[in-house]
């Protein structure tokens, strides 16, 4: 889609365009073929909050496959922590449908939601104090999860071992919480989230709290989870810098999925990588469409805007029947006489 305030793009700038999209297009069609961990479909969730309704996500949907490192990103109220709930079992939904590793969240009953939070889902909050009990030792945190499913003590304490290992905070497994660092907290956490080894872990704002360099510490073990213990992580996160470190980032306004940026890389004939970033509006069943208010609001693109279907993409263009530019030039008379198109208007 191309959306500015010239009417045409120079034909080798869309040669390009369509060839980048069209590639990564084709991967991520290949990657939803394989098997899709998460499938939303339309979800909605509705708070009743002193006698007014709060429509917190409005037919949201996603897909998540098995596997992917994925980001989600958006601001404040805008469905993320409530969509991160439902995921976790922890909320249901009001309407939609949602599926997590072949389960049914909407059909689920107290005790099947139980069983999901322990087996298949694992969850690491913001707030370091939430993850792990103070007054165990690393070890005993990470344990904690295996006690509940009747896993022996040996077993427990080899899970614990290798999982403090694999994030690099073996030296903690004696150490309680107020002993460690911020950062060493959190990768232990982490290692409590896949103590059970669920097929998705979720994360919310895990480096928050943290400054830049523990940050990336994190969210080096996150990485080093998925590579090597595949298992699907998806993070909620403010910090661009995490988010720039995944190649699938999904941003959600307004309670629905409205952009998501794909990362590749490219080899030229040297062997060199380039990385690549393009970014996608998420077209719902509906046909509706969430356009960036960056890219909006300095064509003056509110209420209505008028689409033009053109050979292999739809132009979108402000509604100018209004601006009183335009006005002004059919009042001097007819193109060729000297006068400034006005942004966005074709001739």
């Amino acid at each position: 889609m191309t959306t500015g305030p010239t009417g045409t793009e120079p034909a080798s700038g869309l040669a390009e365009l369509g060839a980048e999209a069209e590639t990564i297009a084709t991967e991520r069609a290949a990657d939803l073929r394989g098997d899709v961990l998460v499938a939303c479909d339309r979800l909605v969730r509705i708070y009743a909050m002193s006698g007014i309704e709060v429509q917190a996500l409005q037919g949201l949907d996603l897909l998540v496959s098995d596997g992917e490192l994925t980001a989600m990103v958006g601001a404040s109220g805008s469905g993320k922590t409530t969509l991160l709930n439902i995921l976790a079992g922890l909320d249901g939904p009001t309407a939609g449908s949602v599926q997590v590793a072949g389960h049914d969240l909407a059909a689920m009953k107290a005790r099947d939601r139980v069983a999901y939070r322990r087996h298949v889902v694992g969850f690491i909050w913001q707030q370091t104090s939430r993850n792990l009990l103070p007054y165990l030792t690393a070890e005993q945190n990470v344990g904690m999860p295996m006690r509940f499913t009747g896993t022996r003590a040996r077993a427990r304490r080899a899970r614990a071992a290798e999982l403090l290992d694999v994030l690099g905070v073996a030296h903690c497994a004696r150490r309680t919480p107020q002993q460690m660092s911020g950062g060493e907290q959190q990768r232990v956490a982490i290692a409590v989230a896949l103590a059970n080894q669920p097929r998705l872990l979720l994360a919310d704002e895990p480096t928050g709290e943290l400054d830049s360099g523990t940050a990336h510490d994190v969210f080096a073990g996150l990485r080093t989870v998925n590579a090597e213990l595949g298992v699907t992580i998806l993070v909620v996160t403010h910090d661009p810098e995490v988010s720039a470190q995944v190649d699938r980032v999904i941003a959600i306004r307004d309670g629905r999925t409205s952009t998501e940026t794909l990362r590749h890389e490219s080899a030229d004939e040297r062997g060199d990588t380039t990385g690549h970033a393009v970014e996608y509006a998420v077209l719902d069943r509906a046909g509706r469409l969430q356009l960036p208010a960056e890219m909006t609001q300095p064509l003056g693109m509110r209420d209505l805007v008028r689409l033009e279907a053109e050979p292999g993409f739809i132009a979108v263009w402000p509604d100018r029947r209004a601006d009183p530019r335009r006005q002004a030039r059919r009042a001097a008379g007819p193109p060729g006489d000297g006068t400034a198109a006005a942004p966005g208007d074709r001739r």
